[in-house]
């Protein structure tokens, strides 16, 4: 067992989750806003708007992870130079997640209560600050739930990405464990990335009870 790998490897597949997972988040959220602002708003524009806002991430949804990384290949070479190493699997990890988690955040939106959005409206807010004042306090319990099983689905995303040379604690098992018949490297790849879930599962659960005011 050569642990330095070991431990290079980990720290990879730490980095690649947290710097996707923060971009996710981003455009999660943004993506989400569009396709809630506009699901409802009367005129052509928005319904095109929220027409090609939710068929891109359909379609980013619908297809399987091992496959988009192949697609997105050009787009890893002409953004970061490179097809292989973690910096070349941002590219899939965003686009694979970001559309995942904004149909959840659209979902979220959805379940505030419009009492609320109306209450807010009659005092004069604009659409900003019903976004800003209603809709992210109100759902951030559920937002911190939502980027926290993302966050669990990009773990395992990178653990495919690393089968086809792009890093990590899945690239490190493979090669050292699978392909050299080494047992012992597959087993402890396995228990980090284990532990790994488990520690973004407690995190997030802490964050969750923390910021739902019903647990208050």
């Amino acid at each position: 067992m050569d642990w330095s790998a070991m431990m290079s490897a980990t720290w990879e597949t730490i980095w690649m989750t947290l710097l996707s997972m923060v971009a996710v988040v981003v455009f999660g959220i943004i993506l989400g806003l569009i396709l809630y602002e506009t699901r409802s708003k009367s005129g052509w524009g928005f319904k095109v708007i929220n027409w090609v806002v939710g068929l891109l991430v359909n379609i980013f949804r619908s297809i399987p992870y091992i496959i988009l990384i192949i697609l997105l290949l050009p787009v890893s070479k002409t953004l970061v130079g490179t097809i292989i190493g973690p910096k070349a699997a941002l590219p899939s990890l965003i686009v694979s997640a970001a559309p995942f988690y904004a149909r959840m955040v659209e979902s979220y939106f959805r379940e505030v209560d419009s009492g609320v959005i109306e209450a807010v409206e009659s005092m004069g807010a604009t659409t900003w600050g019903v976004i800003t004042k209603v809709l992210l306090p109100e759902s951030k319990p559920a937002l911190i739930a939502g980027a926290t099983v993302t966050t669990i689905s990009l773990i395992g995303y990178t653990a495919m990405a690393g089968a086809i040379g792009a890093g990590g604690l899945g690239n490190l098992v493979y090669q050292e464990g699978f392909q050299a018949y080494n047992n012992t490297v597959t087993l402890v790849g396995t228990v980090i990335i284990c532990l790994f879930v488990f520690v973004v599962q407690f995190v997030g659960d802490r964050f969750v009870k923390w910021t739902d005011k019903r647990t208050l």
